[in-house]
């Protein structure tokens, strides 16, 4: 049986490591296994001092409670709880407890001035609070007034809205009559005012489920829905961020832990997030909704019905969907714009549409699901179908190529469906413009993965090439022209697998430049040379043309900039074909040998693929203003900028930080702002890929121009998340030197790298056998070496953290020396303990001092002079032992050299240490 005492004093060992959470473990066991009330009492507040510094608050003041019940006057339990109190916002209980701990101690400074502090706290807030009513009422009063002029109600309107974000100023609001007062505002009609009321809303019911159950029950979903439901871009989106605020209060996404008891309270929130899905749902169809509203209402249940985590077993809320609302979603799939009866749609709304189709259906978890999705889907399809009625058949057709965009394995299916492909054929041939553009889309949509498009490959071509020939309309020309682009470039990149005549891929290329530059042209044909270009610049001589033609290149990058957002995916497309980026399978000669000798197919390299080329590229690129387009591309909308658009926009910007002498031109021009939510957002190999071009930036820009403001401290995860087994060396290496970088700005950034969980890493670095790797975490640490927590964890017993770095003092690399004498130094200038440690963690350890403060590089030997006097410092016993050696010698030729400006701090710290010696009495001045 496990002792008790064992385990405290295991516990006591954990923390002062700095290991908290096997701390909590032994504690948890040893209370578990105690009686003893006074022993009980000594553990809960051990527990509580793990707890308060793994920042879990409501835990630390339970347990400090439970030491407090045992004895009233346990002055540690006491101010434990009252730091936890404090930090949970209850200053006045946090207040009565440090009272009692000064009361006990009345000497105890740390009480004294903890109590004036809060003391000044509890009167600020107070008078906050009795300040915040007035203001409240009076912003009402002005904005409620019809005689306030217009930058009075502006002034008022803001400062309403920056009340709201305040969780104090939100609940004087609320208390106030303020849900009333802000629904008076909306019913004014005047934009602006409808504005600041949504906006104040949203700030009150983020990150409190009681306020946001009280708005939406108070308002109605009715009522939001018809706000979001307004022809007015800024109102949708400023409704869509209400209900996303509420939803993420009634589910909870907002908070990563419970902060105090009251929010623990646990509320079925089921009904209420039904009942906004379902209003949602009805928005789709609805034709009194604009088309922004409709765009927002699509944006929500992207975001909020899919499972965020394919591993929870709970899709309640995308079957809800499928059975009550998947029809409805179809009916916009069907939308055709400019025709009679078509819904107010924007730009975006088709592709939203099919990216929400997508998320639904690849959120099912088995057969019987998907089964039901499509039954669904070919019922309404073939319900479409009317040989009397064309614009049924139009519906019907542009449903299936949304479904095409989106899950495109089922829309395979449909494309199946008897009667399908004989209508595609049948609106290709329709005198009217709208059925041939439906059509010819369809045909595009349709041979997306080649594969299994084996109709599209055969009958395609020549449908495609009958359509581009015989149309004078230009906006058909040019989609037919992209189908046909489509399926040229069905070889990829080998060069020996071209579809077409040689020469036949470069006049198509052209033709999509000449469209592209075309201001005649609307936004929406334009787009379609894009998605050409997407297609042909597979081809290096396509690429290589195109990168030339600055013309093309700004007409694109202006494409990317414009409303209609669905144009991400084929400009990112475009630039990771031109730049290279796209993943390459790496050719073993060996294979090549034995494939010709079976006659197999070999793929072969485009010599304009070749590195040098691609690196002229990609400085064209950067000349034209590439990152300028890509900095707006990533602002888009996140229903609209898809993962794969992400990771697709992440190689690009990895590509284009290839070279160092670059990347001061991405930084100027935003770049570095940029990579930060596609490191943090998307697929796996898009947060790594944006996590690398992040890691090459911050190797060797200084990270205070290229990530300002707070931005620097979310560089350090995707930066962490680098530095992992699975990640190649380059990664592993850059990423460590921009950690580097960032932890000798401050401290607060050095605690930010720690509280990630780096360390470990970085430790197991600096036993790599690659050199430069192992330098790289080295010096690292030797920054990092100033936090205590790292000090801490060189001091504590049972590791040979000291004894590596020791070691790699004595390695025959000077640059490798230099960081590891200075993580030494630093550590030994920190703590006494650590010095007398150094003594003990190899026999080696004096030999090693000495070849240190021998050293022909001035900034080692300066390093191991400044160890040599720590550990002259640190004790007069361990002193004596440097004294009666060689280094006695080694001091006193340094001191007593000449003054000499480059080598004076080596002379000063030989000086300083003989100084040292002369006070223990070892040696004595020659007179």
């Amino acid at each position: 049986m496990e002792d008790p005492i064992q385990l405290k004093e295991e516990g006591n060992k954990y923390f002062q490591a700095s290991d908290y959470d096997n701390a909590i473990q032994s504690y948890t066991t040893a209370i578990k296994l105690t009686k003893d009330k006074k022993a009980l009492a000594v553990l809960y507040r051990n527990r509580s001092a793990c707890y308060l510094k793994k920042e879990n608050y409501v835990q630390a003041a339970s347990d400090a409670s439970k030491a407090i019940d045992v004895n009233a006057a346990d002055i540690k339990a006491l101010y434990r709880r009252s730091q936890a109190l404090e930090k949970l916002g209850k200053l006045d209980q946090a207040f009565k407890d440090v009272q009692r701990c000064a009361t006990i101690e009345p000497k105890n400074k740390t009480f004294q001035e903890t109590l004036r502090r809060l003391n000044m706290e509890i009167s600020e807030k107070l008078h906050i609070q009795f300040s915040t009513d007035s203001r409240v009422q009076k912003m009402f009063d002005i904005l409620l007034d019809e005689s306030s002029d217009k930058e009075t109600i502006e002034k008022a309107a803001n400062n309403l809205i920056v009340l709201g974000r305040e969780d104090a100023g939100a609940e004087r609001i609320f208390q106030n009559n303020g849900v009333n007062l802000l629904l008076r505002l909306i019913e004014t009609k005047n934009p602006e005012m409808i504005l600041a009321a949504v906006r104040t809303l949203s700030g009150m019911c983020s990150g409190h489920r009681a306020r946001a159950t009280a708005v939406l029950h108070l308002i109605g979903i009715d009522k939001i829905c018809r706000i979001m439901a307004l022809n007015h871009e800024d109102i949708a989106l400023a409704t869509c961020n209400l209900l996303q605020s509420i939803l993420d209060s009634l589910t909870g996404e907002d908070k990563k832990e419970v902060r105090g008891k009251e929010d623990a309270l646990v509320l079925d929130t089921t009904k209420d997030i039904r009942l906004i899905i379902t209003h949602l749902l009805d928005m789709l169809v609805s034709k009194s909704v604009s088309g922004h509203g409709r765009d927002q209402a699509l944006h929500l249940l992207n975001k909020n019905v899919p499972r965020k985590d394919l591993r929870s077993p709970d899709n309640s809320r995308t079957l809800f969907v499928v059975d009550h609302g998947l029809k409805k979603i179809l009916k916009v799939a069907g939308q055709v714009q400019d025709t009679p009866d078509c819904l107010p749609l924007t730009d975006n709304t088709c592709f939203t549409t099919s990216v929400l189709l997508n998320k639904l259906y690849d959120d099912l978890r088995c057969d019987p699901e998907r089964d039901d999705y499509r039954k669904i889907c070919e019922e309404y399809i073939t319900g479409k179908f009317d040989p009397h009625d064309m614009d049924k058949n139009l519906h019907a057709i542009q449903t299936v190529s949304v479904l095409l965009q989106g899950p495109f394995d089922l829309g395979s299916k449909l494309l199946g469906l008897q009667g399908v492909m004989e209508m595609m054929v049948a609106l290709c041939g329709s005198d009217r413009e709208i059925d041939q553009l439906v059509a010819v889309e369809a045909l595009i949509y349709a041979s997306t993965k080649l594969a299994r498009a084996s109709f599209i490959i055969s009958n395609g071509v020549d449908l495609l090439k009958d359509i581009y020939k015989k149309t004078k309309n230009e906006k058909i020309k040019i989609r037919a022209l992209v189908g046909l682009c489509k399926l040229g470039s069905a070889g990829g990149s080998d060069y020996s697998l071209r579809q077409f005549a040689e020469g036949s891929t470069e006049k198509l290329a052209k033709q999509c430049r000449k469209w592209l530059c075309n201001p005649n042209l609307d936004v929406r044909t334009r787009k379609w040379a894009v998605e050409g270009l997407a297609y042909l610049t597979v081809d290096a001589d396509v690429k290589d043309d195109f990168v030339e033609d600055e013309t093309a290149l700004q007409a694109m990058f202006e494409l990317a900039k414009t409303t209609d957002k669905t144009i991400l995916y084929a400009v990112a497309n475009t630039l990771v074909n031109c730049t290279n980026s796209y993943d390459v399978k790496e050719v073993v000669p060996e294979m090549v040998q034995l494939a010709k000798f079976s006659k197999q197919h070999v793929p072969e390299e485009h010599p304009k693929d070749k590195k040098d080329f691609v690196l002229k590229r990609v400085k064209r690129l950067l000349k034209a203003g590439v990152i300028s387009a890509l900095t707006c591309m990533v602002k888009a909308d996140s229903a609209i900028l898809t993962d794969q658009t992400k990771e697709l926009l992440a190689r690009v910007f990895l590509a284009l930080c290839e070279d160092s002498k670059d990347r001061g031109t991405i930084v100027a021009q935003g770049g570095g702002k940029a990579l930060i939510p596609l490191a943090l957002e998307g697929s796996s190999t898009g947060k790594i890929k944006a996590a690398h071009a992040l890691a090459k930036i911050a190797a060797v820009s200084n990270p205070e121009i290229a990530f300002p403001g707070e931005r620097i401290y979310e560089v350090i995860r995707p930066l962490i998340s680098l530095l992992d087994t699975e990640r190649d060396g380059l990664q592993n290496y850059e990423a460590l030197l921009g950690l580097t970088n960032l932890s000798a700005l401050s401290d607060k950034l050095r605690k930010k790298i720690i509280k990630e969980n780096s360390l470990p890493e970085i430790e197991n670095y600096m036993f790599e056998q690659h050199d430069q790797i192992r330098l790289a975490a080295t010096e690292c640490m030797c920054n990092l070496a100033i936090s205590k927590e790292v000090q801490d964890r060189f001091a504590a017993e049972g590791n040979d953290r000291l004894k590596l770095v020791v070691l790699l003092c004595s390695e025959d690399d000077p640059p490798l020396q230099r960081a590891a004498a200075g993580t030494l130094a630093i550590l030994t200038t920190a703590q006494k303990s650590i010095c007398h440690k150094v003594t003990t963690v190899t026999t080696q350890w004096l030999e090693i001092l000495l070849r240190l403060c021998l050293h022909e590089n001035m900034e080692v030997q300066h390093r191991g002079l400044v160890i040599a006097y720590n550990l002259i410092n640190a004790d007069k016993e361990l002193a004596k032992t440097l004294i009666e050696s060689e280094l006695l010698e080694i001091m006193t030729i340094i001191g007593k050299a000449e003054n000499n400006k480059d080598r004076q701090h080596i002379i000063d710290i030989a000086r300083e240490c003989l100084s040292k010696a002369m006070d223990y009495g070892f040696i004595k001045p020659i007179s």
